[in-house]
């Protein structure tokens, strides 16, 4: 058995003074050995007299769990040199007499002279520069015992910010089995976690589940905290931990930690995480608060799922849970691209009627589902409303407008509208203006004002896409003007933009009725074989009465393994005898 050193300490406040125990093989492996006043080594030999000394330092090790020091005011530290060794460093304000010595044949101390010492709580973790570092931090003898009163001590250093004694304050509470009461441990949490020190956080956090002074808002703090500094996968590996080795505190969980883990997967626009806990929130009864939805919907409309931002609306319309006005203006726009105008404009309405400022890009998905849905003059009050409510209207307004209406086929009114644009505000106008009122041209035919705009719009330098060409092509082909269309054509194959089946479509149809039937055969011969081109010409060709070309393409259709479609087929079978009789 090794040699057991003992001495006696004499207390004020204590009457008789109690031994401490240690083993004499672990205090001569330290670096550094006890000093007394007279400079003599207390571990190199026992002193003969007991003369009154007052301790400077001792170095004492943790054996099994339990410290061996009892009714010793002291100060306990970690020492940042000695993680392998596993010691911590005493110091005492203490003086003994000859009076208070053991005898020499006194043995160990009694277990229940010694204090439980939970290993958790110097759990070595990776301490971060600048941390509090709850393993250095001091123990205190505690002249007050009340857990209420130091509860609050806590939570009145945490509110001063003071994470270095609060953390000591705790750590003593632990030390003499006093627990603090949960609102001081979260407080406590907190204010490391304020003070960037998730790891002397963590070393709480697992104190706390060892003592089970865990609450949901513990878990709250911690994952939350864990999912910004370490990601989501972290939070959500610690989380999936905790479910699996604390059932009980799992099931305890309440909504708040839920929106914990939504939010931190909703910071990285990860749906399908989100959309996983909103579904457990579901399978376990609870009901969702604001945040839940609001994190949930405007996740869902950033990532397209405008379905599932619908649902997650309803269901919060449902709980009875008012939405605030981002939320509003996520789902006008989820409607927008789902085309639901009914919900749209309902949302709308309840945002004005709650007093709520739509901006202006609410305003402008709500006049261009009001435009789809054929109802210009309530586009025309809300566009209203748009510049009462101190909007301007852009380039995306004038558009939504025009648009509204060519929906009740009001071309020339959108004409008009068009030229009172270009005249006040000509520098907002854009591609997409341009393209709408090229379909009032083609509508009416209008091929002159078409093509001048097609000009306008080369001017400006840009390049002009090809559905732009294919609509004045359009007007063209609807006002009978077959040469100009070709041009057109022509001229767009020599801005290097390539034509599309539309295109030629187009063209071929114009020059059908034009009669241009070596266009035709060029168009047919120039482009790769497609059933759309051939049924077309020869389509047109029979309504024509061109029925020997219209056979000619027929049979050079089968030659490149192309059918012909009903229509083509029932208009050859009509015009052969007639071409037979002939």
């Amino acid at each position: 058995m090794a040699e057991v050193l003992r001495y006696p300490f004499a207390l004020h406040g204590y009457e008789k003074g109690t031994p401490l125990l240690y083993p004499k093989d672990s205090l001569s492996s330290l670096k550094s050995k006890v000093v007394v006043s007279d400079g003599s080594s207390l571990i190199a030999s026992r002193p003969k007299k007991m003369p009154s000394l007052r301790v400077t330092g001792l170095e004492m090790p943790v054996s099994k769990g339990w410290l061996e020091i009892l009714r010793v005011k002291c100060v306990i530290r970690r020492k940042e040199s000695s993680v392998q060794s596993n010691t911590v460093s005493v110091q005492f304000d203490s003086s003994c007499g000859v009076k208070n010595a053991p005898a020499h044949n006194e043995k160990e101390g009694s277990p229940e002279n010694l204090l439980p010492f939970r290993s958790s709580v110097f759990k070595e973790l990776h301490v971060r520069a600048g941390g509090a570092n709850l393993s250095g931090s001091k123990v205190y003898y505690l002249d007050e015992r009340n857990e209420d009163v130091l509860s609050k001590r806590i939570l009145k250093l945490c509110r001063l910010n003071k994470v270095r004694s609060a953390l000591a304050l705790y750590k003593s509470m632990i030390f003499t089995s006093i627990k603090p009461n949960s609102h001081a441990c979260n407080s406590l949490l907190s204010c490391i976690l304020r003070n960037g020190s998730l790891d002397d956080a963590l070393e709480v956090f697992e104190s706390l589940k060892e003592g089970k002074m865990t609450t949901a808002h513990t878990y709250s703090l911690i994952l939350k905290a864990v999912a910004e500094d370490r990601g989501s996968d972290a939070a959500l590996e610690l989380f999936e931990e905790i479910c699996k080795n604390d059932c009980a505190a799992s099931n305890g969980f309440d909504v708040i930690v839920y929106n914990t883990m939504i939010s931190a997967f909703g910071k990285l626009n990860n749906w399908v995480n989100a959309e996983k806990f909103w579904r457990i929130l579901q399978n376990k009864g609870l009901i969702g608060t604001t945040v839940t939805y609001s994190v949930l919907i405007c996740l869902f409309v950033r990532c397209g799922k405008n379905e599932l931002a619908v649902d997650a609306y309803s269901e919060m319309v449902q709980n009875g849970l008012t939405p605030g006005v981002d939320v509003m203006q996520a789902m006008v726009g989820a409607c927008m691209k789902e085309g639901n105008f009914d919900m749209a404009f309902s949302i709308f309405q309840s945002m004005l009627n709650s007093g709520l400022k739509p901006n202006a890009k609410t305003c402008n998905a709500v006049i261009n589902l009001l435009g789809k849905a054929r109802k210009p003059k309530l586009a025309f009050k809300v566009y209203d409303l748009m510049k009462l409510l101190g909007h301007v209207p852009d380039s995306y307004t004038w558009n939504s407008l025009l648009g509204a209406l060519n929906h009740v086929n009001r071309h020339a009114d959108a004409l008009q509208y068009f030229e009172r644009i270009r005249k006040q505000q000509p520098e907002i106008l854009s591609f997409h203006i341009y393209n709408t009122i090229l379909i009032s041209c083609q509508r009416l035919g209008l091929w002159e004002k078409a093509v001048e705009l097609l000009w306008a719009m080369e001017a400006s330098g840009d390049s002009v896409s090809t559905s732009s060409y294919n609509l004045v092509i359009g007007a063209c082909e609807v006002g009978r003007m077959p040469k100009i269309a070709l041009r057109v054509y022509k001229h767009m194959v020599d801005q290097n933009c390539s034509p599309d089946l539309f295109t030629l479509l187009s063209v071929m149809r114009s020059c059908i009725w034009g009669s241009l039937w070596n266009e035709v055969e060029d168009i047919l011969n120039c482009s790769a074989p497609n059933g759309f081109l051939y049924n077309a010409a020869i389509q047109g060709m029979c309504l024509t009465g061109r029925i020997d070309l219209a056979r000619k393409v027929y049979i050079k259709m089968h030659q490149n393994g192309l059918k012909a479609d009903g229509k083509t087929r029932a208009l050859l079978l009509q015009n052969l005898p007639k071409d037979l009789k002939r």
